[in-house]
């Protein structure tokens, strides 16, 4: 080989292996702060699914004993909002709403998920995640 023909290409691998490196890199921040993402957000669903159970167990007691399925509206937010103090959630969670109506329970939460090795190429933006869940009472079979 002559020298002519390798001075030209000085410095090309060393080009493609740093835009690999970088490709790489891009592709496991993404992995990694996607899978925390869902893992957070699973959490949350399961926290505000529990509340909502709980909550809609919150039956109206002298209704039940003829039979009726009707909700009492102030315990049955009671037992949502306190089931989820009782929990330990996710970090990150920033917010969580209850409403209760005639018919059942739903609860919500909102939250934040930092980015770790996405941040690089990101910058110090997060990643916001929003769950509900909805239990309505209703008499066993």
């Amino acid at each position: 080989m002559s020298r002519a023909w390798c001075r030209g290409e000085r410095g090309a691998v060393t080009l493609w292996i740093l835009g690999l490196c970088v490709a790489v890199l891009f592709l496991g921040g993404l992995s990694l702060d996607l899978w925390r993402a869902f893992a957070t957000r699973r959490a949350m669903a399961e926290a505000a699914d529990a509340a909502a159970i709980a909550g809609a167990s919150g039956l109206e007691e002298t209704e039940l004993r003829q039979g009726v399925v009707v909700l009492d509206p102030r315990r049955a937010e009671v037992l949502a909002r306190q089931n989820l103090a009782d929990q330990e959630l996710p970090d990150g969670v920033t917010a969580g709403d209850v409403q209760v109506d005639a018919d059942g329970v739903e609860v919500s939460l909102e939250g934040v998920v930092d980015l770790t090795l996405l941040r690089i190429f990101l910058g110090e933006r997060d990643l916001d995640v929003a769950v509900s869940a909805r239990a309505d009472p209703r008499r066993s079979p």
